[in-house]
Parts: C-alpha cells; sequence; structure tokens
C-alpha cells in the first residue's frame, strides 16, 4: 500500500490533492496539518473521505512546520481521533499522553533528520512498548549498509512496523520495505512538494516501481554508482520486468568509490540477484567477481554483475552493446564484410565506457587515437589496448572517419556544451556520442547537420540494457518497450526543464 503525503497551507487545495490522490489510485492519503495556516477544520476536510486517511502534526525538531503550543498540537491530534480518523501518527514522547480512543489505529514514530543510529533495535523495542498498531522509524541514510539495518527491523518485528531511510542513500529502503513486510510505504503526490529528502512520488512508487505488486518472493536488481539518481535504469528495467511477467523490482543505490569496496557484504542479507554498474565502479568491480567473461577480461571493465549459485559473475554489456552498433552503421551502410578494418577512430574520453570501445575496436582491425581530459589516462588506457593517444587539446587536429565521445561533455544540466568544434565534423563521418541525457545532444544535433551518420547514446544505452535484461532473466528483453519507456521520461524531464 502507499501512502500519498499532502502538505498545501489551505484547506481547500488540500481536499483537492486529497480527491486527486484517491482519483489516481492512492490506497491511503497522509494529509499534513502542520502545514496549514489555519486550525484545521476536520468536518471539512473529512466530508467525503475518498480513502482511509493518516492525520500527522509535525513539529518542527522533526521534519514539520506546526508553529504553534504543543498543547495545541496535542489537541489536533486529539480532535483527529475523536473525529474517528483511520490512523493517526504520534511521536514517541507524547504516545503515552494520548490514548487509543475508537477505531483510530495507532502509529507510534520515530524521526531522526542527522543519521541512522546504532541503537535501532533499542529504538524500535521502546516504540513497540508504547501500544502501537504500526510502528514507524525513518532516519537519515549516511551509507548504503543503513538501508540493510531498516529493512531487518520490518523482517524481525512481530508488529507491522514501516522502517526506510531519507536521503539519496536511502532511496532503496523506501522501496524495498515492501518486500520486508512494511503495511505501506510513503510517497509525495506532487514532484514538487517532497516532504523529506530522498522522498518518491506516487507516480514513481506506482507506476515504475510498482510497489503495490513486491512481495516476498520479488527478486531484487539494483544500479549501482555515483551519482545514480538521473539513471533511466530502473525505468527501462521495471517496465520491462512487468511486460515479460517476472517478478522482480531494479533500485538505485548511491555507492560512492570509498563505500563500494565493502558494498557487495554490506548487502549481502537482500540477497539482490544482480547489478548495472555505472560511474565509478566500472573497474573496481572486476576483483569483486568469481567469473569474468571474455569482454570482462580483455577491456578489465564490466558494467553488469550477476549472482549465479551464490557467486558473482562479471559482464560488459558495454562493450557487446558498441560493437554492435558501430558494426551495423559501418558494415551496412559501407556494405563492407569487415567494416573496423583500417578505420580512423577518434576515442574522446578514457573511462569505462571508453575501455570496452577502444578495446573492440583495436581488437577488430581500427587504428584508434584515444584522447582524454586526464593525460595519464589516456595515456594508460592507449597503452594497455595497442592505440596511440594525444592531448585533449590536440583532439581536433587528428583525422579520423569515425568519432566517439566517452566523456560526459553535453550530458544534462550541461545540454550547450559540445566535445569538438562543430566545423571538425564532415559529411560522411560516423558520429557516436555515448551521452543519452539528452538522447539529442548538441554534439548529435551537429552532426546531423553536417551529413554524418550518428550512432545516438540512447541507442547504446538501451542496447546494453536489453543484453543485462537477458542475463538478469534469461528471458527476451522487449527492446522496443524499454525504448519507448526510455524516450518518455526523458522528455518528460525537459519538459519539467522547461516548466522550472
Amino acid at each position: 500500500m502507499i501512502c500519498v503525503s499532502i502538505a498545501r497551507t489551505r484547506h481547500k487545495m488540500m481536499i483537492a490533492e486529497y480527491k486527486e490522490a484517491a482519483k489516481q489510485g492512492a490506497d491511503l492519503v497522509e494529509l499534513r496539518l502542520d502545514y496549514l495556516r489555519r486550525p484545521p477544520d476536520f468536518r471539512r476536510l473529512l466530508a467525503e473521505r475518498p480513502v482511509p486517511v493518516v492525520i500527522t502534526c509535525r513539529r518542527g525538531s522533526e521534519g514539520g512546520r506546526f508553529a504553534g503550543k504543543e498543547d495545541q498540537r496535542q489537541l489536533i491530534l486529539r480532535t483527529a481521533i475523536a473525529e474517528g480518523v483511520d490512523y493517526v501518527d504520534l511521536e514517541a514522547d507524547i504516545a503515552d499522553e494520548i490514548p487509543r480512543y475508537g477505531k483510530t489505529k495507532r502509529i507510534i514514530s520515530y524521526h531522526n533528520f542527522e543519521t541512522t543510529p546504532e541503537n535501532l533495535d533499542i529504538i524500535h523495542r521502546h516504540l513497540q512498548s508504547l501500544d502501537p498498531d504500526i510502528i514507524k522509524i525513518v532516519t537519515l541514510a549516511e551509507h548504503p549498509r543503513d538501508n540493510v539495518r531498516v529493512l531487518e527491523l520490518i523482517r524481525k518485528s512481530s508488529v507491522p512496523t514501516i522502517a526506510f531511510c531519507m536521503g539519496d542513500f536511502g532511496i532503496p529502503s523506501r522501496i524495498l520495505c515492501g518486500i520486508f513486510g512494511a503495511p505501506f510505504t510513503y510517497a509525495a503526490f506532487n514532484p514538487q512538494r517532497r516532504l523529506a529528502p530522498g522522498q518518491l512520488t506516487f507516480r514513481e512508487m506506482k507506476d515504475v516501481y510498482h510497489f503495490n505488486r513486491l512481495n516476498q518472493d520479488t527478486r531484487i536488481y539494483a544500479v549501482i554508482g555515483d551519482p545514480v539518481g538521473h539513471s533511466l535504469s530502473p525505468h527501462v528495467h521495471n517496465a520491462a520486468f512487468r511486460e515479460v511477467g517476472v517478478n522482480a523490482v531494479y533500485v538505485p543505490f548511491r555507492v560512492t568509490r570509498q563505500q563500494f569496496q565493502t558494498f557487495l557484504d554490506d548487502v549481502e542479507p537482500l540477497r539482490i540477484q544482480g547489478f548495472s554498474v555505472t560511474i565509478p565502479h566500472k573497474e573496481s568491480a572486476v576483483a569483486r567477481v568469481q567469473y569474468a567473461d571474455g569482454a570482462v577480461k580483455m577491456v578489465r571493465a564490466l558494467n553488469t554483475l550477476v549472482r549465479r549459485d551464490g557467486a558473482w559473475e562479471g559482464h560488459n554489456t558495454d562493450y557487446r552493446a558498441a560493437m554492435m552498433l558501430l558494426e551495423a552503421k559501418l558494415g551496412a551502410e559501407l556494405g563492407e564484410a569487415k567494416p573496423f578494418s583500417g578505420r580512423r577512430v577518434l576515442v574522446l574520453g578514457a573511462g569505462g565506457v571508453a575501455r570496452a570501445v577502444v578495446f573492440g575496436l583495436v581488437r577488430r582491425g581500427a587504428f584508434v587515437t584515444v584522447c582524454g581530459r586526464t593525460l595519464e589516462r589516456a595515456e594508460a588506457l592507449a597503452r594497455e589496448a595497442g592505440a596511440r593517444h594525444v592531448s585533449w587539446q590536440q583532439r581536433t587536429a587528428v583525422p579520423c572517419d569515425v568519432l566517439i565521445n566517452c566523456t560526459p561533455i553535453g550530458m544534462f544540466p550541461n545540454v550547450d556544451e559540445i566535445p569538438v568544434s562543430p566545423g571538425f565534423l564532415e559529411e560522411g563521418m560516423v558520429v557516436f556520442d555515448t551521452v543519452y541525457h539528452p538522447e539529442n545532444t548538441l554534439l548529435i544535433k551537429e552532426a546531423r547537420a553536417r551529413g554524418c551518420r550518428v550512432i545516438t547514446g540512447l541507442e547504446m544505452f538501451i542496447k546494453q540494457a536489453v543484453l543485462q535484461f537477458q542475463l538478469f532473466t534469461q528471458e527476451e528483453a522487449p527492446e522496443e518497450l524499454m525504448l519507448e519507456v526510455a524516450r518518455k521520461e526523458l522528455s518528460l524531464s525537459a519538459f519539467t526543464r522547461s516548466e522550472s
């Protein structure tokens, strides 16, 4: 069940959003009365109760906006109980002062906006002693393992427990709590009015993560990186799971370089079945696999981890996707059996995707030049792969038939940037931009305008995601649907930017 939190300053708007949330399929609505400018009129708020309601009136010290005296706040909560609301949220320190009455169920809550404390079990036992129908524990995650700690509370509790973390590191727990047995999770009604850091919207919970379909048998997959909030992977993989009928969910984990060293061990209790691996972990993840495919052994970087028989397999679907797309573009359009042989290729960048591209092209007989903004990295990659390198300042002095951008130049929000001057692009050149957000980067636009043959980052992203999906599930991926979902999300993102 998804509880949609509504926080408006006027009764009229709060009621309107309450009704609209119910119309859109909300199971439960939380009315945040601490946001109202005037004292709450319960008869008006509850006159046409379309779905059950949680009444919350949070003080400032726990993330709320109630500015009155404490006895006034507690009177509001008592009145809500007298009016027969479905649930009332009571902080632990006032739970004994507001007795149970009627059919109203008690959510006894603990919030910590600074950390996830070490004594979670003690806190949980204390809340359990306060006559709760539901225990709610919400803390700020400072590390990915904090997700595991709060989720384990749900699994072990004899009282229905909602437990999740706030912040970027805590997003997985907001979703996965449904698998571990939480009676419901919380979501924002309006993306412009999220009530806590890391809070997802009702649309995201319902249409992306399909929260109400999650159960104890749901398999877990994830994307790990830093940053990871911009990733389209949860959108395309979750849509594909639902289309194919696989009981699985795919969530984002923000993991820093330092945290990755112990990450797989930290999240072991979650029994995650596979990961998409992105910046900055593609190279360091190789050391954590028990089996590596040929591409990983050659490139020494991976973007996919799959759990099989208790061991981790490493795969590089970036490599396979890039080679498939380039081969199709060069071979199909030029009518050649060996389209890479003798081609002059300039690769911009020296990260994980660049490694896959450079090794693959050198192996296929292309003359590859690597150019990175960090000369040492470009030089090292070129040396390992058997390519040549030039400095970033010399990039437009290198003649090429194929230009491949593996840097983030041109990626949102820096959409007006381009890695080479437009004059460098010539008719007939193949231009491949691995940036997919936006799909039509400035490089791709300029290349098309000058008669170049282009491969977009979105094509690359979907192709590698299709290969990942097949590794995860052993099922054929719905490629057209995944592309449609990705384009829709990019379009929504562009619309949101234009509205802000």
